[in-house]
């Protein structure tokens, strides 16, 4: 295996430099593009030329095809940033920054990209490798995704969706990546005491999230002297989410129910009664039956109190991603992987399923897959003091991690590949049910009618 980490060692000036150039160029999804430029020239650079260029938005694939029959095994990054205006290296125009930790993936894959093109590094390997870069996991700026999708340009706010739906995923039988973490951090809430030697864990899930968009109308008016005349869209998007606030006691510990929300647009004038008022909010949950179930809750919370203060709702669900079920055959696989790489002191299995969530989340309901957190980085994801320590151990590691997994999986005519395949069972039996379902978790009408007799319809 050492020879397979001396070809990405090789290339270890690539991806740093690659790394420093996207932490200094973030750029929020379906916005990529000077990432994605520069990850295609990269790419042709290193030798890649049956490169797929995702149609109208940022994102491509390319396949290595070793010419003996096997699976083919899907690798994926990133190359969407946050939007974080507090954190001290955000772009001043626009925001954006990497707090999420995506570079690193993207940098990580460029290594891996490179040592594959080396002689001999496809020796022992079978099947196909499909290298794909995937815009639009963060599921922010949910107003620019949903002109997107008016426009017809997009049908999903979430990459992975968007590339499923766009077939490009059809031929894969298998799928892992790697995400970035504080190592440190993630080892003491697991309640690990030799945390300091922890380099690298592995992930037995994140829970699924619908993306909502709640635009309150009521009407404008004086609001010293007319506010009789007005219908508050602030007051009742007060209320709204009031209610929703109300609902945490009902949800089941188990079923790792999150509900949080920001206001968009509160109104235009403070002498003005506000006439329009937009909320963008997640709900999350650990398995599709409880999101579907809760978000049905608090849609109707935020029908009923809209209808008490006489205004106007409209609901925009769009399904964000599916909970992300980390295989145990594969992961075990990874174990083996990290025991020669780092030790047994040098990992941990994660004993509980994240919180947050993960559009990869919908490619693991379709075939086996594992996500890995390297270590690296300090403070806190999504936070404004997130910072890259040590982009050699996200970067380079994550790399001879990735290839270290590729030659596991396809050596010896891919016989634990095929074993974990065999051993899954997918939770969607196609792409089309797939398809179906998460097209049953969009909702986009007008959820309060307030009818000539003066009864109100809600419709949530």
């Amino acid at each position: 295996m050492q020879k397979y980490y001396s070809l990405v060692e090789k290339y270890k000036e690539l991806i740093l430099k690659a790394e420093r150039y996207l932490w200094e160029n973030p750029e929020p999804g379906y916005k990529e593009f000077k990432t994605n430029a520069y990850m295609l020239e990269q790419f042709e650079k290193l030798g890649y030329k049956n490169i797929v260029k995702a149609e109208n938005i940022t994102g491509f694939y390319t396949v290595i095809d070793t010419k003996r029959e096997g699976p083919t095994v899907l690798v994926m990054s990133e190359l969407d940033s946050l939007i974080n205006r507090s954190h001290p290296e955000c772009d001043k125009e626009t925001g954006a920054v990497h707090t999420c930790g995506h570079h690193i993936q993207c940098a990580a894959m460029l290594g891996l990209a490179a040592a594959l093109k080396e002689e001999g590094a496809l020796n022992e390997l079978c099947g196909k490798i499909k290298l794909c870069v995937v815009p639009a996991e963060e599921g922010i700026e949910l107003g620019y995704r949903n002109e997107l999708i008016k426009k017809g340009i997009i049908k999903y706010t979430s990459g992975k969706t968007e590339f499923i739906s766009r077939r490009y995923f059809d031929d894969v039988d298998i799928s892992f990546m790697i995400h970035a973490c504080n190592i440190s951090k993630d080892a003491k809430a697991e309640g690990l005491s030799d945390y300091e030697n922890k380099k690298i864990y592995l992930s037995i899930g994140h829970t699924g999230v619908i993306r909502k968009q709640v635009i309150v109308r009521g009407k404008s008016a004086h609001a010293g002297a007319h506010p009789h005349k007005g219908i508050n869209a602030l007051n009742a998007a007060n209320l709204m989410l009031l209610a929703c606030n109300s609902l945490r006691e009902t949800f089941q510990e188990s079923d790792l129910v999150r509900f949080h929300s920001i206001i968009t647009k509160g109104g235009d004038a403070v002498n003005a009664v506000p006439d329009e008022v937009v909320i963008e909010s997640y709900v999350r949950a650990a398995t599709p039956n409880a999101l579907k179930r809760e978000n049905k809750k608090i849609n109707r919370a935020l029908c009923a109190c809209g209808a008490a203060m006489g205004a106007q709702v409209k609901i925009i669900d769009r399904a964000g991603s599916q909970p992300v079920n980390g295989d145990a055959n594969f992961n075990t696989l990874a174990s083996q992987v990290l025991d020669n790489l780092v030790g047994k002191e040098g990992y941990f299995i994660q004993k509980n399923r994240r919180a947050s969530s993960s559009d990869f989340g919908d490619v693991s309901t379709l075939v086996p897959t594992i996500i890995s957190y390297v270590g690296g980085c300090t403070g806190t994801f999504h936070g404004n003091d997130l910072k890259v320590i040590d982009p050699y151990e996200c970067c380079v590691f994550g790399a001879q991690y990735q290839f270290a997994i590729l030659v596991e999986l396809l050596k010896n005519g891919a016989e634990k590949a095929k074993d974990i395949i065999s051993k899954y069972t997918p939770i969607f039996k196609s792409v089309d049910e797939y398809i179906s379902f998460v097209n049953s978790l969009n909702i986009e009408k007008d959820a309060v009618t307030y009818k000539e007799d003066g009864t109100v319809l809600l419709d949530y």
